[in-house]
């Protein structure tokens, strides 16, 4: 380290800030070689040790049916599988094209609508007044009720699983939005009103920026809740698909195939939103900085 690079490293420790890393090396260790990384493996590898006890030392009544994960890990890496998926299976990378589409289709249409209406219904009270009795009224209806509706009123096979799976996050996303309004301090829009901002201007500078938080959390909320309503349309009325591929397994009772797929779902979802939350902190860091987070 050079006297400059010295110097330069004591100031900022000096005014209470962090010294960045210097190169991709000591990035990729403080991003990945966490405290919270830590503990977040040591909870996994306790979840698949009680799992393996479970279903390998001392099986409870009804678990005997349960893989063991040892197995299913080995079958899961198999170029043989005994049921045909594993890594090696191209059906298995099929089916998860098949769902990802549909799931980032329908995640999609619940932003692309979802988002506006939330925004109008936090900043128009006499729209809000309208329209929000009818969206608390459609909210508390399941998803897979949605699909004998959506089987009989959209063609094909893909635009009713998509439907289903997007009414999953278009109300999270709408009611999340409009809450991120609701939350705005009313000395901005008075600010705003004292400065001669046009009804535009208020709502790109003061409403879209103020209700972003809130708008990222009904992302991530959505994203989640698109997973799981993904796997009943398509369970109903997909014929490909993660979803499918539980259904089908279960009737040809190839529980290592149900298995395979639920953790592939699990691991889809939690990158999906750990995108979300990537690229919200990217678009919010303004707010981390106020909190001293970045």
């Amino acid at each position: 380290m050079t006297d400059k690079s010295a110097f330069d490293e004591k100031l900022l420790r000096a005014a209470g800030w962090s010294p960045g890393a210097n190169n991709w090396h000591e990035k990729f260790y403080k991003k990945f070689f966490t405290v919270q990384v830590f503990r977040g493996l040591c909870g996994i590898a306790l979840f698949f040790l009680v799992w393996y006890f479970l279903t390998a030392i001392y099986v409870p009544p009804r678990f005997e049916f349960i893989p063991n994960p040892v197995y299913l890990f080995t079958q899961w890496i198999s170029a043989n599988p005994e049921n045909g998926i594993s890594i090696f299976s191209p059906v298995y990378y099929r089916h998860i094209f098949v769902s990802v589409l549909r799931v980032y289709a329908a995640f999609g249409l619940a932003i692309a609508l979802g988002v506006p209406l939330g925004l109008m219904l936090g900043w128009n009270k006499t729209f809000r007044n309208m329209v929000f009795p009818v969206v608390e009224l459609l909210r508390p209806i399941p998803p897979l009720a949605w699909v004998p509706l959506a089987v009989l009123m959209l063609y094909g096979i893909e635009m009713p699983v998509i439907f289903v799976t997007m009414m999953a996050g278009f109300f999270a996303t709408v009611l999340n939005s409009y809450l991120g309004v609701m939350s705005i301090n009313e000395t901005y829009f008075r600010a705003a009103a004292c400065l001669g901002f046009s009804r535009w201007k208020v709502l790109t500078k003061v409403i879209v920026p103020g209700a972003l938080p809130f708008i990222f959390t009904g992302f991530q909320i959505a994203m989640g809740v698109a997973w799981f309503s993904l796997v009943g349309g398509e369970i109903i009325a997909g014929k490909s698909g993660l979803g499918f591929l539980i259904f089908d397994a279960y009737q040809n009772v190839q529980l290592v195939n149900i298995f395979i797929a639920m953790i592939t779902l699990g691991s889809l979802g939690y990158l999906s939103s750990a995108l979300i939350r990537r690229i919200g902190e990217k678009l919010m860091i303004w707010q981390l900085r106020e909190r001293g987070q970045a």
